[in-house]
């Protein structure tokens, strides 16, 4: 039988190597005691990740390949700046900064057209934004990043702005171990009130179906659009439960749709 290949960049990705937590940790310590061999293997056991931040852009239309070399220059970074003192997950430091990598490199080559100073002042404010991130770790403000650099708060938005790349229709807002969900999934025409309302009742029984704390951090994620570790954070449970409980929420309401779906099809 022959062995399945997915080939990026010359990069066999099928065939690419997982490092475990121990491992890693042991080759963090072997880096910053000078062992270049132990860089390496880093690289190469992360590769993964590249991989898995470029589902995120594999429908604009841009080479992979290309995007994947970019991602991999992040990843490099990342295993670079990283401390074991970060007391945080290596991937949950490195994905950032791929992801920021690849948005600066289709940053730089936007057909749109960005005044000097503008794309000037939003690089200044990246690099503010990943110095603050190290140094918190957490995301900055707005007000922390123009604070270092002296500016109005306003110029940093509108900077961000200008450089920021048009949204595809194709582009995963959300996506778990099962379908993703598009923007032009989320995309609706606010007068269709017929559509509104039908979807508003099925979501709010959907809810009911859900424990108290279900319902509270599907509120917190999608309706105030707050991150799994700041949940983590105000309900006094580690990320990884807010996770487990978000996806079985999500499992339960698309079992319970499906099941509403199911029974009408069979009336009809």
């Amino acid at each position: 039988m022959q062995a399945r290949k997915v080939k990026i960049s010359g990069v066999n990705t099928y065939k690419l190597p997982v490092l475990s937590s121990a491992r890693m940790k042991e080759l963090f310590l072997k880096m910053q005691a000078g062992d270049k061999n132990a860089r390496r293997e880093l690289i190469n056991g992360n590769l993964r990740l590249v991989l898995s931040v470029l589902q995120r852009f594999k429908n604009r239309g841009e080479n992979l390949d290309d995007l994947f070399q970019v991602g991999c220059i992040g990843l490099m970074k990342a295993v670079d700046n990283f401390s074991l003192e970060h007391n945080v997950h290596f991937s949950t430091y490195a994905v950032p900064m791929i992801i920021g990598e690849i948005k600066r490199h289709l940053r730089d080559n936007n057909a749109v057209r960005v005044s000097r100073s503008l794309k000037l002042l939003a690089q200044k404010a990246q690099q503010v934004r990943e110095e603050l991130t190290r140094k918190l770790l957490r995301e900055p403000t707005i007000q922390e990043i123009a604070l270092q650099l002296k500016v109005p708060a306003e110029e940093v938005i509108f900077a961000y702005q200008a450089i920021n790349e048009p949204v595809s229709l194709h582009d995963p807002v959300f996506n778990d171990s099962t379908d993703p969900v598009y923007v032009m999934d989320v995309v609706s025409d606010p007068k269709n009130n017929t559509e509104l309302w039908v979807e508003d009742i099925a979501l709010h029984q959907s809810l009911a179906i859900l424990s108290e704390r279900e319902r509270q951090i599907l509120e917190a994620r999608f309706f105030e659009g707050r991150t799994q570790t700041e949940i983590a954070a105000a309900i006094g449970i580690s990320q990884a439960q807010v996770s487990r409980i978000e996806k079985a929420a999500l499992r339960r309401i698309r079992h319970h749709l499906a099941e509403e779906g199911g029974g009408t099809d069979a009336n009809n």
